[in-house]
């Protein structure tokens, strides 16, 4: 056999090689037939070897694989971007394209103090961020700080930049109190936030950022209603912007094209990613407001941040397909109708289950928690590694089901979620597969 030469995330552990993939299945060397459940991390939401998707790459392949551009644009672009703004009413009015997640956090944080920058003077000492604990918006040096992973985040504390503070996340399976309305905890939150501005200085703070709806290290929690609108209230109170992380949980994902549709407020910025391209070609993107675009336009009138692969035409292409397909295959529908399902079919199947605690999500966005104790919740220790343990046995050709493990949920460090997150186009019959294999692989891990 031939050096391992990847750097897999286990160094030397092989992970299962896939040969092949095609609708809802991975193909693995050995002969496994894995339905993926998560999409991957929730990238593949048309599932996989879309041909629509390959003709419009190989077209624009045939026309132009790459420009620079800061220098040129492309039709491909324009019409991406064009869509993003339409898709909002004319709320977003710019869309700066990128090649991930992370690199439309990356620009977010760079846009939002900016901004700033673009105002007069006194406004130039906004400097700082706040964000929520057991949140993740990636994992560069500028996007690691503003999340509250703790795991992702401990051997990197000394270099990453001190500017972003953390406050409490949405978590009412935990943190809601007993008698508590959904009223009450939103004003508590609220608080919360208010005290955090004031401790910092509100003068200080360039943006609140948030996750629409959590992702993978929350384990796809809901805002409670009125919960996102509360915090735009404390933001506008202090001229401060709304950030809102929609990469894992947005163009679809939970059933409208943007998450934040749900709920009552639009952000100042918004980035997306997963959704957005499908997997089939590296993509994100940022969604600038009306007030920061404006902004823009009357002070410097550039943005002050670049990238080589910004607005690449096979990516922009590719997305545009993507979007086109979730459009005339009436998807979004079916991200309702056959999340719904699913939501019925775990509750029925999973809910009584003695280790889990809870089942949440919205759309195809689903998450089971898992607890040693259902009435005190008590987490099993990270040492255990449940979620990992979930994860690889629904692998195993017995069950050949693919979710996302999470951990760190309860605590920052204990605490174990999976995530089920299918492709847009699963069937009844699909979503009656998913639920039949984590339920086998839930027994088969807590006999």
């Amino acid at each position: 056999m031939a050096p391992l030469s990847v750097l897999y995330t286990k160094i030397d552990n092989r992970p299962p090689e896939i040969i092949k993939s095609q609708g809802n299945y991975l193909e693995t060397s050995d002969g496994r037939k894995i339905f993926d459940a998560s999409c991957g991390a929730a990238v593949a939401c048309l599932g996989h070897n879309d041909p629509r998707v390959k003709e419009a790459i190989v077209a624009q392949l045939d026309q132009i694989a790459y420009i620079y551009s800061p220098f040129f644009t492309v039709p491909a672009a324009e019409e991406i971007a064009t869509f993003l703004t339409e898709s909002t009413g004319g709320a977003m009015k710019k869309v700066f394209i990128v090649s991930s997640g992370t690199e439309a956090i990356e620009a977010s944080l760079k846009m939002a103090r900016q901004y700033f920058t673009e105002l007069s003077e006194p406004q130039w000492q906004r400097t700082r961020f706040i964000a929520r604990r057991q949140s993740y918006h990636g994992n560069t040096l500028g996007s690691l700080a503003a999340g509250g992973h703790k795991a992702r985040r401990a051997i990197f504390e000394p270099i990453i930049a001190q500017n972003v503070s953390h406050v409490s996340p949405c978590y009412p399976y935990r943190d809601k109190k007993q008698g508590e309305s959904n009223e009450e905890y939103v004003a508590r939150l609220a608080e919360e936030l208010e005290e955090e501005f004031q401790r910092v200085g509100p003068d200080t703070v360039c943006a609140f950022i948030a996750e629409t709806m959590s992702g993978t290290t929350l384990g796809c929690v809901p805002a409670v209603p009125g919960y996102l609108k509360a915090m735009k209230e404390v933001c506008d109170r202090h001229g401060a912007l709304l950030v809102l992380d929609e990469v894992m949980s947005g163009m679809g994902r939970t059933g409208t094209l943007h998450a934040w549709e749900q709920e009552d407020v639009v952000p100042d910025l918004q980035t997306v990613a997963k959704g957005l391209g499908a997997g089939y070609a590296p993509i994100g993107a940022l969604l600038v407001g009306t007030r920061v675009a404006e902004a823009l336009a009357k002070g410097t009138g550039s943005f002050t941040h670049s990238q080589t692969y910004q607005g690449h035409p096979i990516a922009c292409a590719t997305a545009c397909a993507v979007q086109k397909i979730i459009r005339d295959d009436n998807l979004l529908e079916n991200v309702r109708e056959q999340g719904a399902y699913l939501e019925q079919l775990l509750k029925e199947r999973l809910g009584g289950h003695k280790n889990v605690g809870d089942i949440r999500g919205r759309g195809l966005f689903w998450a089971l928690e898992f607890v040693k104790d259902k009435t005190t919740k008590e987490p099993f220790p990270v040492g255990e590694g449940i979620a990992q343990k979930v994860h690889l046995t629904g692998l195993q050709k017995e069950h050949c089901v693919s979710v996302i493990p999470g951990v760190g949920v309860a605590d920052g460090k204990n605490g174990d979620i999976v995530q089920i997150a299918p492709a847009y186009n699963v069937s009844r019959e699909d979503v009656e597969r998913i639920v039949e294999g984590v339920e086998g692989v839930i027994n088969a891990v807590f006999p």
